[in-house]
């Protein structure tokens, strides 16, 4: 039928945001998912009859074992934005242009990043100009800026807000970033390879928390941690809020606890780890320290939580 006469006939219009990749060509992601209704249920879906969006047609889609992309590019994650706002940062909090020699390689960086697949990924995915665009709102989100502030995300503003509190550790998350990008550690693995969720991002973004959770999954670092602690005569109660495992479940719960970093990574930077860089924890406690910037320590947190007890506003464990 061809594309308008198939969208005409059946009422749809073109896709605005999906399209379903087939053998090099693209469909309207929408009008296939509700046409193809029609052969298996006897009659087609009114395009006002349910949505294309990503948890609907195109899920649906995709769960068959079609490709669908996005006709638009898909959102900047925190890392991306780290490394722009870096960028601003560098340049006196000033925009960028698109011919600027710094887009290009900020674009070409970006393009490493392993946070999009290659089916949303679009002809302009983070090009100059999408780059340039980036910066300018960025700058004009920044407080000095007089003006009009550009059109930017939440997630802008927030990691614009981290650079502005704690400029130090945010350039060095940024250098991390770098830094695992040209080592191909960045690389490694998928977005989906333990990609932490959003409550992990700040301040040190989803690729340095990966790796943050890696170094503290260390089982060899751990068990000499664990043995240490066990040596001296000490037990794997949290540090925290003196939960242990072995105690409350027995024997199921013998020589588990859990290990954390004392120190972010994106503070420490890059570095060999001490049994004095780790804390032995419980899963509850080792959330909460995550769970916001600033990371509490666990001395800092084990103050809170006995603050809390001394008033009797609630228990820990």
């Amino acid at each position: 039928m061809g594309r308008e006469e198939f969208l005409s006939h059946y009422g749809f219009r073109k896709a605005q945001s999906y399209v379903l990749v087939h053998q090099g060509r693209e469909y309207d992601s929408k009008a296939i998912a509700g046409v193809a209704h029609k052969w298996a249920q006897g009659e087609a879906l009114p395009a006002d009859g349910f949505s294309g969006g990503k948890d609907h047609a195109a899920a649906w889609l995709r769960g068959l074992g079609f490709t669908v992309k996005e006709v638009k590019n898909p959102d900047w994650v925190w890392d991306e934005v780290i490394l722009a706002c870096d960028l601003v940062a560098s340049n006196g909090w000033h925009q960028l242009d698109a011919d600027d020699q710094k887009v290009q390689e900020l674009s070409e960086l970006l393009q490493l990043l392993p946070f999009h697949g290659e089916d949303v990924r679009g002809e302009k995915f983070r090009n100059r100009s999408n780059v340039a665009r980036k910066t300018a709102d960025i700058a004009t989100g920044h407080p000095d800026h007089e003006g009009r502030a550009a059109k930017g995300g939440a997630t802008d503003r927030r990691v614009l807000r981290e650079f502005l509190e704690r400029p130090e550790e945010m350039a060095q998350a940024a250098r991390l970033i770098r830094a695992q990008l040209a080592t191909g550690e960045a690389l490694a693995g998928t977005p989906a390879d333990g990609e932490p969720d959003e409550e992990y991002e700040a301040p040190e973004g989803r690729l340095l928390m990966r790796r943050h959770q890696a170094r503290e999954r260390d089982r060899k670092l751990r068990k000499r941690k664990i043995d240490s602690v066990l040596g001296k005569g000490g037990t794997l109660a949290c540090e925290v809020c003196g939960f242990d495992y072995q105690a409350v479940y027995g024997e199921r719960g013998a020589g588990y606890v859990e290990c954390h970093h004392v120190v972010p990574l994106h503070v420490a930077g890059e570095g060999t780890t001490k049994l004095a860089d780790l804390a032995l924890i419980c899963a509850n406690c080792h959330r909460m320290i995550h769970r916001k910037a600033p990371w509490p320590t666990p001395a800092e947190l084990r103050e809170a939580v006995e603050g809390r007890r001394g008033t009797g506003s609630g228990g820990a464990g």
